[in-house]
C-alpha cells in the first residue's frame, strides 16, 4: 500500500493549478470521508463474510474494506494468499488516498515486492478538478509507476472540451519528472498536437520547460509569435528566454534573469534585435534593464535601477513590459541608504536617458542626504536636513554646479482626537559653486540664507445628522496655516532640479511652491481649508468635501513665484459613495481672479464585483506646456454570460474631436480552457529624425491567447482585466 504516493504525485503533476468557476464547474472533491489507520499499524480488512483456510488463505465477500495507514480499497470480494503473499480484489473497486480516487475492475498487490496493479481505471483528483482514465496502473518500489493508455482533462464529465491522451506515462522513484510517450492533445475531439515523447513536472516546483506562447499582430510588427522558454537554474536563480518572430521586423530575443538570496534580490532583462527589416540603417536595436535591492549590514540598504534603449522609437515599435510610449525618460539610479530611529542617510546617483526631443534635465552625480531628528522636551523636536549634490547636464550650453544645503529647525506639535497643532521655525542655508557662471549671467559662488516660520492648526467637530433617511455623523474640520519665508535675491542661481508645483487641496498646505531648492519663494500668507465628512453607523465614510485657498498678505519678490492676484486658485475635492456600488470622485482648481477653470477631473464608477465595473471620466487642464487638455474616457469590464467576458476602454480628445485610444478584449472561459482575443487602436507617437513626435498616425493591433486550464494556468479573467484596462483605478477607497 506504500506505492500509492507515486500514483498521487504523477497525476498531480498533470493537473496543477486547475480552476473551477463558481456556479458552473463542479466543485473539487475533498477527502473528508477517508479513514486511515495509524502509521505502522499494518492492514485492516473488513467484510460481511470471511473464510480462512488453515491460516494460509483468506477470502472476503461483501462490502470488503481494506485499510492501511496511507490508502483505502473498497471491493465486493478479496482474496489474500499468505503463501504467495498476494492480494486480489475485484468487483466495483474503489481506491482512495488523501489526494486521489480511483475506480477499477481488478486490483492485485504483491506484499513482498510492493507491486500494485489496477486495471480498467477511472481516476479523479481530490482538491482540484482533474480526472481521466487509464487501462492499467502499475506501481512498484523499484520501478515506480506506469500508466498505460492514460487520459487527462480538467473538464467535467460529458464536456471534455480538451484532453490529453498518452500511450504510457512513467515516473521513477524519487524523480520529479514524468515521461509521456505518444501524447496527443485534443480540442473538441480534434487532434491539435502530437508529441512522440515529452517530460513534465510532477510537483508544483518550478521546472525547466516551455511556457504558453504569445501571438499578436499589429501594423508595426505584423504577425508576432513569442515562445518563452523557462530555465530553472537553481532554487534561487532562474531565467526565461523568449524568441519572438515578427513578420515585419525579424527575430528578437528577450531574456530575463532573476536571483534571490537572503539579503539581496534582483532582475536583469535584455532584449536584442540584430536587424530590423523596417529600418533603413543596419544598427542593432536593444533594451536593457537591471534592478537590484539588498541589505549588506544592519540598517544599510543598496539599490540599482538601470535602464537603456538603442533608439527613441524602440518602445513605440517593439513595445515594452516596463515602459509605455508616453514615457520621456529611462531612469538610471544607484544608491545606498542607512536608517536608524533618529538618523537617515542616503547616497544616490540619479541619471537618465532622454526619449525624443525633450529638454535635457540635470543629473545628480551624486546626491548625498542626511536627516536627523532628536526629541528634546515638552513635544519639542530638533530637526536637521542637509544635502550635498553635484549637478551636470549633457547639454553643452548648461552650467554645472555643486550645491550644499543645511536646514536646522525646531518644531513643537500636539496631536489629539479633536485636533492638531504644529509650530515650526527653520533656517535654510544654501551654498552654490557654479561652473562657467559668468557665461550664463550667474555668479560662481553664491550663499543664500533664508528663515522660515510655520504655524498650523486643525480641529474636528462632530454632530449627529441624517443622510437620505439614514443616521450619520457629520464632521466639520477647519484648518488654518500661517507661513512666513524671508526674501533673498536668487536670480544669480541656475535652475538645476526646480520646477513649479501644481496645487491641489493637500498641496495648499505644502508650504513650498517649487520642487528642489534652487528657488525658495518668499511668503507671507494664510491658508484656509475646510473638510466635511458624512460617516454612517459603521464609521464608513459616505461623503467628503474639501475646499481650500491661500491668501497672500504681501507680493512675492522672487520672480518665478510672482502672482497677479492676492489669493491662489480655489481648490476643491469631492468623494461620494452614492451607494454600495456607485462612486464619484472629483478635483477642481478655479482661478479666483478670472473665475475660469484651471484644472478639473471627474470620474463616475460603478463596481458590482471585481470583474464587473464601468468608469466614465473626464480630465481638463486649461494650460499645460502650452497646450490644453480636454479628454473624455470610458472604461468597462462586464461578463456577457457565465462563459463570455468583455473589457474595453475608449478615450476621445474633445479639442481635436477624435478618438485617441480604443481597446476591446473578449474572453471565453469554461472550466477547463479559455481563449482571449484583444484588439486596440492608439496614437502611434513615433519620433521623427529631429526627435519630434507624430500626433496624426495611429497604430492598430490584435492579440490571441489560448490556455488549457490546469496545465500551468492561473486566473485568466483577472489577467485580461489587468491587461485591458490600462491604468484603471477606482479613484478612492473609503475606509478600506
Amino acid at each position: 500500500m506504500k506505492c500509492n504516493q507515486l500514483l498521487t504525485l504523477t497525476l498531480l503533476g498533470l493537473g496543477v493549478s486547475a480552476h473551477a468557476q463558481e456556479n458552473q464547474c463542479p466543485a473539487p472533491v475533498d477527502s473528508s470521508d477517508l479513514v486511515l489507520r495509524e502509521a505502522g499499524s499494518g492492514i485492516e480488512v473488513k467484510a460481511l463474510k470471511t473464510e480462512v483456510e488453515q491460516d494460509r488463505l483468506a477470502e472476503f465477500v461483501g462490502k470488503v474494506q481494506i485499510i492501511s495507514d496511507s490508502a483505502q480499497i473498497n471491493a465486493q470480494q478479496a482474496r489474500i494468499d499468505k503463501v504467495s503473499q498476494q492480494l486480489n480484489a475485484s468487483g466495483n473497486i474503489r481506491y482512495q488516498d488523501e489526494q486521489i480516487k480511483v475506480s477499477s475492475e481488478d486490483v492485485q498487490l504483491d506484499f513482498q515486492s510492493g507491486e500494485l496493479s489496477l486495471d480498467s481505471t477511472e481516476y479523479r483528483m481530490l482538491g482540484i478538478n482533474g480526472r481521466g482514465k487509464a487501462e492499467r496502473i502499475g506501481l512498484s518500489r523499484e520501478k515506480g509507476i506506469e500508466l498505460e493508455d492514460v487520459s487527462f482533462t480538467t473538464c467535467p464529465a460529458g464536456q471534455e472540451d480538451w484532453q490529453m491522451v498518452a500511450s504510457s506515462i512513467t515516473l521513477s522513484p524519487g524523480d520529479i519528472w514524468g515521461e509521456a510517450k505518444h501524447a496527443r492533445f485534443y480540442l473538441m475531439d480534434i487532434p491539435v498536437l502530437y508529441l512522440p515523447y515529452f517530460r513534465f513536472p510532477v510537483t508544483d516546483q518550478r521546472q525547466t520547460g516551455l511556457l504558453f506562447p504569445q501571438i499578436s499582430s499589429s501594423d508595426s510588427t505584423g504577425l508576432s509569435y513569442e515562445q518563452p522558454i523557462y530555465w530553472n537554474i537553481a532554487e534561487n536563480y532562474d531565467a526565461t528566454f523568449s524568441p519572438r518572430a515578427m513578420v515585419n521586423r525579424g527575430v528578437q530575443l528577450k531574456t530575463e534573469f532573476r536571483y534571490l538570496t537572503q539579503q539581496h534580490g534582483g532582475q536583469l532583462d535584455l532584449e536584442y534585435l540584430q536587424h530590423d527589416r523596417r529600418e533603413v540603417n543596419e544598427d542593432p536595436r536593444y533594451f536593457y534593464r537591471f534592478v537590484h535591492k539588498g541589505s549588506f549590514a544592519p540598517g544599510w540598504q543598496v539599490n540599482f535601477n538601470i535602464n537603456g534603449i538603442s533608439d527613441d522609437n524602440y518602445i513605440v515599435d517593439l513595445g515594452s513590459d516596463f515602459y509605455n510610449r508616453a514615457d520621456t525618460h529611462l531612469y538610471r539610479n544607484a544608491g545606498i541608504q542607512y536608517h536608524t530611529d533618529n538618523l537617515s542617510f542616503s547616497a544616490d546617483i540619479r541619471d537618465f536617458q532622454l526619449i525624443g526631443n525633450h529638454p535635457d534635465s540635470y543629473r545628480a552625480l551624486p546626491e548625498l542626504k542626511l536627516d536627523y531628528v532628536q526629541p528634546w522636551f515638552a513635544n519639542v523636536d530638533f530637526n536637521l536636513h542637509s544635502e550635498l549634490t553635484y549637478f551636470d547636464s549633457a547639454e553643452k550650453n548648461a552650467p554645472a554646479a555643486t550645491r550644499f544645503h543645511i536646514a536646522p529647525g525646531l518644531s513643537w506639535s500636539r496631536f489629539e482626537n479633536w485636533g492638531e497643532f504644529v509650530a515650526e521655525t527653520t533656517l535654510l542655508q544654501t551654498n552654490y559653486r557654479q561652473q562657467d557662471a559668468e557665461v550664463y549671467g550667474l555668479e560662481e559662488d553664491v550663499s543664500r540664507t533664508i528663515g522660515r516660520a510655520r504655524l498650523y492648526g486643525g480641529m474636528t467637530f462632530e454632530r449627529p445628522g441624517s443622510w437620505f433617511g439614514s443616521d450619520i455623523t457629520q464632521t466639520l474640520e477647519p484648518k488654518i496655516q500661517y507661513l512666513y519665508t524671508s526674501y533673498q535675491d536668487q536670480t544669480n542661481i541656475g535652475l538645476y532640479d526646480t520646477t513649479r508645483l501644481q496645487n491641489n487641496f493637500a498641496g495648499l498646505f505644502r508650504g513650498q511652491e517649487f520642487t528642489g531648492l534652487d528657488r525658495i519663494s518668499d511668503t507671507n500668507q494664510i491658508t484656509l481649508g475646510l473638510t466635511s465628512r458624512f460617516l454612517d453607523e459603521n464609521d464608513q465614510e459616505q461623503f467628503r468635501l474639501s475646499l481650500g485657498q491661500i491668501f497672500y498678505l504681501s507680493d512675492n519678490r522672487v520672480l518665478e513665484a510672482h502672482k497677479d492676484t492676492n489669493r491662489s486658485a480655489l481648490a476643491g475635492e469631492l468623494d461620494w459613495r452614492l451607494g454600495s456600488k456607485w462612486f464619484v470622485h472629483s478635483e477642481v482648481q478655479m482661478d479666483s481672479a478670472s473665475s475660469k477653470l484651471d484644472k478639473s477631473s471627474l470620474s463616475l464608477d460603478y463596481q458590482m464585483s471585481e470583474n464587473k465595473l464601468v468608469q466614465i471620466s473626464h480630465r481638463y487642464v486649461r494650460e499645460l506646456s502650452g497646450e490644453q487638455i480636454d479628454q473624455l474616457g470610458v472604461t468597462a469590464s462586464w461578463p456577457i454570460n457565465p462563459n463570455w467576458h468583455w473589457v474595453g476602454r475608449w478615450y476621445k480628445d474633445m479639442n481635436s474631436h477624435r478618438t485617441i485610444e480604443s481597446y476591446a478584449g473578449v474572453q471565453y472561459e469554461s472550466c477547463c480552457w479559455s481563449i482571449q482575443f484583444v484588439t486596440q487602436r492608439y496614437l502611434n507617437n513615433r519620433f521623427d529624425q529631429t526627435g519630434g513626435q507624430s500626433t496624426n498616425t495611429f497604430e492598430s493591433g490584435i492579440a490571441l491567447k489560448f490556455i488549457f486550464k490546469g496545465m500551468g494556468s492561473g486566473n485568466t479573467a483577472r489577467a485580461l482585466l489587468n491587461d485591458g484596462l490600462f491604468g484603471y483605478r477606482q479613484p478612492y477607497f473609503l475606509n478600506e
